[in-house]
């Protein structure tokens, strides 16, 4: 089982998708590039986190 995320980082990163939709994808490196441009964030742990929530929720949108 993986780890619980916390509901600030689950908003975040829909909240991102849903205002650039066409600026993410399913590789977690891109993301943490594309996040570093838009978003100001006080940690990289906090961008990493984002980052890899964005790439599950696209990889998850891509099978259905």
């Amino acid at each position: 089982m993986g780890r619980v995320r916390p509901t600030y980082i689950k908003r975040a990163a829909r909240e991102l998708i849903e205002r650039y939709p066409d600026k993410f994808s399913t590789d977690f490196k891109q993301n943490c590039l594309t996040l570093n441009e838009l978003v100001t964030l006080k940690s990289k742990s906090l961008r990493n986190r984002i980052a890899g929530y964005v790439s599950t929720l696209l990889k998850q949108k891509k099978e259905v």
